[in-house]
């Protein structure tokens, strides 16, 4: 019986240390070759499309992915957008897959008013977990990031959806409490009525709308670790919705990180700006996706 034991633990161990090695290799036994492919479908909706980039030597262990996801007010905008963050991940994040989603816009108003970006970030998700396997990347080490609207997407599917559950997520100036940005929109009556269609009405008339659009309404204490990236004098978003999210998260434990920069806008921001902005995240997503 202990020699059968052993053979089997022999046995075992050659299967295990092969499929390791074929893990991170292609069927002639040499190390993947990086892999980009434009416009893969994640739905049946012709918006529903992301740009895959997979790196060299992957491997369903060491690989990890972030997801990005654009901005535009939910109207407008195009993953194209966020092509400035490839050669940065590529350069700087070397064991990363990057996954670059489109989403539905709203033509409000009545075509994909809101929550149809949220579900969209959801499949998309979704449909990104599921090819952990064929893609070759470890499915549980994956972060989300977006600008604008983008990032209020990133948040509401770092806080609301626990399966997948991302590790990090970091948001560039994105919306976090849909009723204090319309509110701050008293100046603004056009600002104020874009929100109204969206979310199919005011605060007061479709208050469930606003709640359940808020990522600040979902923070809890396991909400993954969170960083903000926010100017100063942004006139769209203003600061005080990273401000209000970061409290949230300070008082419920979670681990939070919001950086300013003074006197800059809704990302227009100088390329000094964005090297910090950069190095930042590269820094946020080393201490938070191991």
């Amino acid at each position: 019986m202990k020699k059968l034991f052993s053979i089997l633990s022999v046995s075992l161990f050659f299967i295990a240390c092969q499929k390791e090695s074929n893990d991170n290799t292609d069927n002639g036994n040499q190390p993947l070759a990086e892999q980009n492919m434009v416009n893969v479908s994640y739905g049946t909706d012709a918006a529903q499309k992301m740009d895959v980039y997979l790196p060299a030597g992957r491997t369903t262990t060491t690989t990890k992915a972030i997801v990005m996801i654009h901005g535009g007010g939910w109207i407008e905008g195009d993953k194209a957008d966020m092509n400035q963050f490839i050669p940065v991940i590529k350069q700087q994040m070397p064991e990363y897959a990057v996954f670059n989603i489109n989403y539905r816009l709203a033509a409000l108003p009545s075509t994909n008013p809101f929550p149809a970006q949220e579900n969209d970030v959801k499949a998309a998700v979704n449909f990104i977990s599921s090819k952990a396997g064929e893609y070759k990347f470890n499915g549980e080490k994956t972060v989300i990031l977006g600008a604008s609207a983008g990032g209020h997407l990133a948040l509401l599917q770092a806080y609301k959806s626990q399966s997948p559950k991302m590790k990090a997520v970091v948001s560039l100036f994105g919306p976090t409490d849909m009723t204090a940005l319309y509110n701050g929109y008293a100046s603004n009556s056009l600002n104020q009525f874009g929100l109204q269609l969206l979310l199919g009405g005011t605060p007061a008339t479709n208050a469930a709308s606003y709640n359940a659009s808020s990522p600040v309404n979902f923070v809890t204490a396991q909400s993954p670790p969170t960083l903000l990236l926010h100017g100063s004098a942004d006139p769209i978003v203003p600061i005080a919705q990273s401000t209000a999210l970061k409290t949230k998260l300070e008082t419920a434990g979670v681990s939070v990180k919001m950086v300013t920069y003074p006197n800059a806008g809704h990302g227009d921001w100088n390329n000094a700006t964005f090297a910090d902005a950069y190095a930042q995240i590269v820094s946020f997503m080393a201490a938070n996706n191991k």
